[in-house]
């Protein structure tokens, strides 16, 4: 694991794969540690020169008290690949980390394609979360333990292909035990999220880009994805059918050669 310090905030980041391969940046979502890439990373790893930060807030990187922003997590991703040496990037980011991916193509110049995994252009257009997701991921019921708690918000994420497979579901509760943001830092990343807006300004973003999306998504609707793949002058679409929000887990095989195809490109 690296470091690098950017305003005060220590930023953990881990790097894999062949040094002088080209590099690929996998930004994590809204709380989540670096464990959702663990798919991604064994697919890509071999040819590769693969990094992946902790957002603020997550993980092995600080976890200062809000507000957080959008652009300032774009700053960081900035900072990590600027201590990396990195010149040039393929960025792919899920959820939250797609708004970041957004945004450091519009902020920065490390950027050599995105790629936008189940995440939204923010603004009045978009869809928003749908209110049950919202209410189950929120009015979690007292009686649960700290195990028991993280499945029950999981559930509109994935779908029982994932929740059925016991290890698997006990292995991603214990990465999150050990990884996931803590409360402070996973409202001051959602507030973010609430107030990212990119909607606007997406045909300024000159490269090119791979938009992925399950149309199951219980968490940010479909429909955002077309929304974006609409605004964007360069860039694919391509739908996972019945895939829930976690699709690059479920679907990890898909995803990949979808990703590594759009990268040999």
């Amino acid at each position: 694991m690296e470091t690098v310090s950017r305003d005060g905030v220590t930023l953990a980041y881990e790097r894999a794969g062949p040094a002088d391969a080209e590099t690929v940046v996998l930004v994590e979502g809204l709380g989540y540690g670096r464990w959702m890439w663990h798919w991604q990373r064994d697919a890509l790893e071999d040819e590769y020169d693969v990094i992946i930060p902790d957002n603020r807030g997550t993980g092995d990187s600080d976890a200062p008290e809000g507000p957080y922003s959008i652009a300032e997590m774009a700053a960081d991703l900035d900072a990590v690949l600027a201590d990396a040496g990195v010149e040039a990037a393929h960025v792919v980011g899920a959820s939250m980390g797609g708004m970041i991916a957004q945004q450091y193509a519009l902020d920065f110049d490390r950027a050599e394609s995105l790629t936008l995994l189940c995440t939204s252009p923010g603004g009045e257009l978009a869809e928003p979360t749908p209110s049950e997701t919202q209410q189950r991921m929120f009015d979690v019921p007292e009686d649960l333990d700290e195990r028991e708690e993280i499945q029950y918000k999981m559930e509109p994420a994935a779908t029982e292909r994932l929740l059925g497979d016991e290890d698997l579901v006990e292995q991603i509760v214990d990465w999150r035990l050990e990884s996931d943001a803590p409360q402070h830092a996973r409202e001051a990343q959602g507030a973010a999220v609430a107030a990212f807006d990119a909607s606007d300004r997406l045909g300024e973003i000159d490269v090119p880009v791979l938009v992925m999306h399950g149309t199951a998504d219980r968490v940010l609707p479909v429909a955002n994805s077309r929304l974006i793949h609409e605004r964007l002058p360069d860039s694919d679409l391509e739908l996972v059918e019945g895939g829930p929000h976690l699709f690059f887990v479920e679907d990890a095989a898909r995803v990949n050669e979808t990703l590594l195809a759009f990268l040999d490109d």
